[in-house]
């Protein structure tokens, strides 16, 4: 009787193996498996220091462009919309050019801009420049759970959170350091931000080395398209229509409030703290600390959330975090700062649980692509008006009551439309 063989992500989706590739040596496999784990941990650590790092510089930002505070809230509101505008993309371009293809891009991008957006002259050279950046984060947003689905198709849950991890890491490491960095370099914001772009420069050379291999060998084996190859896999063409279905909707709405609450955070929480009498390198840390929780529960959340039917329960658990997290922030920001930091940074786990229920909510490639395009650019187009506000009613109220009691709003219509977006279903079924 013939040995069992070994099941690839191609041949689980339905894809017809190549006749002429021959069986991959396990020394490939075993070189593929680890450099595309080392490609999407290094992708992940790039995907916030463009944002994070601006906080706690944003006063220093905005007196050197000459920015109102409104003005810094549409700089704060440019992340969600680029990642709307450019996410959606992903899919076509992935289809086009293969996902590994397209990351790769996404991360030369992301080093230009961040290298040229500090020397750009004026607010339209920041801004476009920001935009660069942001244009290769978005597309690396929506691929990433694609590349986790495809080339660890058993393994969604530890996949998401190890990535998920190293982009709470990257995070929290940009928030903390930059002002410390920033003094070390000469005191100069410029210096302090160009300086991130050698993290994405360093991310580019794995993708490189994958969209360059011409193998033909799969992480698990058996014959498979390299990452960047542009094969239309997956069962593509017959991807669902992603509007009929219902989930996909409250996923998308869940994904947007709690990428509103995520880009306040960090955009406006170091001022917060620093106009309650924080001083900017603590209001910093507060941010990372913030960012830091992300990094052990972004790990932990997806892996627990894999294996329940359900993941209403912690979306209610991660929710009632933030309206306590929000509530000390209104009542006493400087006295228990550091239980209120605690608390957002538990809150916005949020996200890794909503990339662990893209992957959950499509049986095939094709509606991972499909709903992981739809949720967050939808979700992006829902979190554009958040930040601009809380600028807004900062500069007509002069304090940031309003602001604060905003935020804590949108965390019920959050929390109900995880509940609905966690239930055991996939868009297949209601497509």
């Amino acid at each position: 009787m013939p040995a069992e063989e070994t099941k690839t992500p191609e041949r689980a989706a339905g894809a017809a193996p190549s006749p002429s590739a021959p069986p991959a040596a396990p020394q490939t496999q075993a070189w593929l498996a680890r450099l595309l784990v080392v490609a999407l941990v290094l992708a992940a650590l790039n995907l916030r220091p463009a944002i994070t790092s601006l906080g706690p510089l944003l006063k220093e930002v905005r007196e050197g462009l000459g920015m109102s505070a409104g003005l810094a809230g549409l700089l704060t509101s440019v992340p969600p919309l680029c990642f709307a505008a450019f996410g959606i993309m992903a899919p076509r371009l992935a289809r086009r050019f293969g996902p590994g293809a397209v990351v790769c891009a996404g991360m030369v991008a992301i080093a230009a801009g961040l290298a040229v957006r500090p020397y750009a002259g004026g607010t339209a050279g920041f801004l476009a420049a920001t935009a660069l950046a942001l244009m290769g984060i978005a597309v690396s947003n929506v691929l990433m759970p694609v590349i986790v689905k495809r080339y660890f198709p058993d393994r969604v849950g530890s996949m998401t959170g190890l990535y998920s991890m190293a982009l709470s890491g990257g995070t929290a490491l940009a928030a903390v350091s930059v002002v410390p960095m920033t003094d070390a370099l000469g005191g100069n914001w410029r210096t302090g931000l160009a300086v991130w772009a050698v993290l994405g420069a360093v991310a580019v050379l794995p993708w490189l080395l994958l969209v360059r291999d011409r193998s033909g060998a799969s992480p698990h084996g058996g014959p498979a398209r390299a990452a960047g190859g542009a094969r239309v896999r997956d069962g593509e063409e017959r991807a669902p229509r992603i509007t009929r279905s219902r989930t996909a909707w409250m996923l998308g709405l869940f994904f947007g409030l709690q990428a509103t609450a995520a880009y306040i955070t960090m955009g406006w929480m170091a001022d917060i703290f620093r106009d309650a009498g924080v001083s900017a390198a603590t209001s910093g840390l507060l941010l990372a600390v913030t960012m830091a929780m992300g990094v052990p529960l972004a790990f932990v959340i997806p892996r627990v959330a894999s294996r329940l039917k359900n993941q209403g329960p912690i979306v209610v658990v991660l929710g009632a975090c933030g309206l306590a997290g929000y509530a000390g922030l209104y009542f006493a920001p400087a006295q228990g700062a550091w239980a209120w930091a605690l608390l957002l940074g538990i809150s916005n786990c949020a996200f890794p649980l909503a990339l662990t229920m893209i992957g959950m909510r499509a049986r095939t490639g094709a509606g991972v692509v499909r709903l992981s395009a739809f949720a967050q650019s939808a979700g992006y187009l829902i979190a554009i008006p958040g930040p601009l506000l809380v600028g807004v009613l900062y500069d007509h109220t002069g304090g940031w009551g309003w602001p604060i009691a905003f935020m804590a709003s949108l965390m019920v219509p959050q929390i109900v439309a995880g509940i609905l977006a966690g239930r055991d279903r996939t868009i297949e079924d209601e497509c």
